[in-house]
């Protein structure tokens, strides 16, 4: 990753088992306590939740498992709280457009989830966690060789929440599930280096929110609501290499997910599908590395409840890049992509990138530009459902361009890294009212915005690591505007301008760890809120311990120890239904408060 023009951060198994001790059953805290991402609930009711890369709109950010779109073309906000980090070895996270390389879903950066590879002793590993807001995890993981470069791994999960009503409003702002998830992994190489890698996932979750269940609004209304899924996906990954022609790459995966919504007496049944194949060639020359290839996929969508917004897109695509080593200390690196888009046409997605590193120093610059298919499923759509939006019509694709420099600097014990980011967005989609029949239900509708909308901003890192003991110090600046349909330009809702991060960490390889973090998240704009057009700033808390005796883990994790709660400040309801039909208010604070959790790891 270190002689990478484009800069990949990665998460370690170290950090992904921190995590694991106090979020089993989501990666949602993984990636979210990463500098200039952000995890944003889009339906309050349902908890669904997207990532936000460098102020860039979730929808934007390509969700991946070692490189496959396991979890869709688009990847489903709820798909991000189904994922259980256990079998996975560590995180890589691509910011800015990467649709040179990855294709038009990957606007906003790309999240890659690596697989855990089995190592040459059989590992077994059993986790059991419970929360004092009556949650359970139970998740497995079992992995081994089986011989002649034969090897596997099992992971098998089962989480459950029961819905609460922490604001006493009869609405529930804790939704409860019931969710089973299993990934087995096969994997085979040679001592020529030639690997294949397949995976198959299936996942069933049963989510409730809305009302509970006996209790009405102040309206005297009853809203349910539910989401049923059940995703099942395979996928392969396989590297052919040969002295005399450099190597052969193959990729890929079928993806399927049923989903039931119920929004009150709506219930809306669909299934997304997602086909993806891809074939590449890569060789290694004195100076250059060279790649390129071709790709197909096909992002599916078929509702029988509400059937105007049925979509099919294809995309074939080619795409090349080459890296080129000017100089023993200076890499210029250039990528392309073409797609023909059979919505939108053909779009082409550059990349250019260069890495310079005089000695302890690391410089890298980055200029990229790509394209998004717009479909029904933007972030207002998650609470809303699909039964007051008007069928698509007459858009254009959305469009960005974005750059970033980096400076990183080693010192002894001490790491730090500046980057500065930027992006502009061309004919952004967004919800705006539609005419509707006197004495009908308001309707909305999906437009392009004219105008861009702007994102600037500054990360900044810092660690220090000593032995055993680890600390880690971020902050982020983020100046997001966009233009209103007013014509004016405002701030971006829900992105605040200062977040901040502090983590301790001391760890024992056997004896245990014990570990310290504090969050910090400025004000914020907020959209059509009756309580307030600002949020306050807020800080969180927390704490985790780990004890190893023998081959039993113990670990105890106190979670937002200042019970930072939305509804302690405003309620989460609105006094009353919105004319877009959404009973609630985004969130722009944790809803869940103080929580604590604890259990233990068996390795055996």
């Amino acid at each position: 990753m270190q002689d990478e023009p484009i800069r990949v951060e990665v998460l370690n198994r170290e950090e992904i088992e921190e995590k694991l001790l106090m979020r089993p059953g989501n990666i949602a805290m993984l990636v979210s306590e990463t500098g200039g991402v952000r995890v944003q609930v889009t339906s309050p009711s349902l908890g669904a939740a997207n990532i936000r890369v460098q102020g860039m709109s979730g929808r934007y950010t390509q969700l991946l498992a070692d490189g496959l779109p396991l979890y869709g073309g688009q990847t489903a906000s709820l798909g991000l709280l189904q994922i259980p980090p256990t079998d996975l070895g560590q995180v890589e996270v691509i910011k800015g457009a990467a649709s040179a390389l990855y294709g038009p879903a990957a606007l906003g950066g790309v999240i890659n989830l690596v697989s855990r590879r089995p190592g040459d002793e059989m590992e077994r590993e059993l986790l059991v966690n419970v929360t004092s807001r009556d949650g359970q995890d139970i998740t497995g993981y079992l992995a081994d060789e089986i011989g002649a470069g034969w090897s596997y791994s099992l992971m098998g999960g089962l989480h459950h929440q029961n819905e609460a009503d922490l604001g006493h409003d009869a609405w529930i702002d804790m939704p409860g599930y019931e969710r089973w998830a299993t990934r087995p992994r096969l994997f085979w190489e040679n001592e020529h280096g030639a690997a294949v890698y397949t995976t198959f996932g299936a996942t069933h979750e049963q989510r409730e929110g809305g009302t509970l269940q006996g209790r009405t609004l102040p309206d005297g209304q009853t809203f349910p609501e539910r989401q049923d899924t059940e995703r099942y996906d395979a996928g392969v990954v396989a590297e052919l290499p040969n002295d005399e022609w450099g190597t052969l790459h193959v990729r890929a995966s079928g993806m399927s997910q049923a989903h039931d919504h119920r929004f009150g007496a709506i219930v809306e049944e669909d299934r997304h599908e997602t086909a993806f194949i891809e074939a590449a060639w890569s060789e290694k020359l004195e100076r250059a590395a060279v790649l390129a290839g071709v790709a197909y996929q096909v992002d599916r969508y078929h509702s029988t409840t509400f059937p105007a917004f049925d979509y099919q897109h294809r995309s074939p695509a080619l795409f090349a890049q080459i890296e080129y080593d000017l100089r023993n200390d200076l890499t210029l690196a250039a990528s392309g992509r073409v797609d023909h888009h059979s919505e939108y046409d053909t779009q082409f997605s550059p990349r250019f990138s260069a890495l310079y590193r005089p000695g302890d120093w690391t410089l890298r610059a980055s200029l990229g530009r790509g394209f998004y298919a717009p479909t029904p499923f933007i972030e207002d759509v998650e609470a809303l459902g699909l039964s007051r939006l008007q069928p698509l019509s007459g858009l254009d694709e959305e469009t960005a361009t974005t750059a970033s420099l980096d400076v990183g600097h080693r010192l002894g014990n001490w790491e730090s890294n500046l980057t500065l980011f930027a992006s502009d967005m061309e004919d952004a989609v967004r919800l705006a009212p539609a005419m509707s029949d006197a004495g009908a239900e308001q309707r909305v509708r999906v437009i392009n915005v004219e105008g861009a909308t702007r994102v600037r901003g500054a990360e900044l890192l810092l660690r220090y690591r000593k032995n055993d003991f680890t600390v880690t110090g971020s902050y982020v600046l983020t100046d997001a505007t966009e233009p209103e349909l007013t014509g004016e330009r405002a701030e971006v809702p829900l992105t605040p301008r200062h977040t901040a991060g502090f983590v301790a960490m001391w760890e024992s390889h056997g004896k245990g760890r014990v570990g310290f973090e504090a969050y910090y998240t400025g004000t914020q704009r907020l959209d059509d809120n009756p309580y307030r057009s600002r949020s306050p700033s807020y800080v969180e808390l927390g704490l985790l311990g780990e004890i190893v005796l023998g081959n039993v883990r113990w670990f105890l994790n106190a979670e937002n120890l200042l019970h930072v709660r939305q509804t302690r400040h405003d309620p989460l309801l609105r006094p009353q239904r919105a004319p877009d039909g959404r009973y609630t208010v985004d969130v722009w604070a944790p809803t869940d408060g103080f929580i604590v959790n604890g259990g233990f790891r068996l390795q055996f």
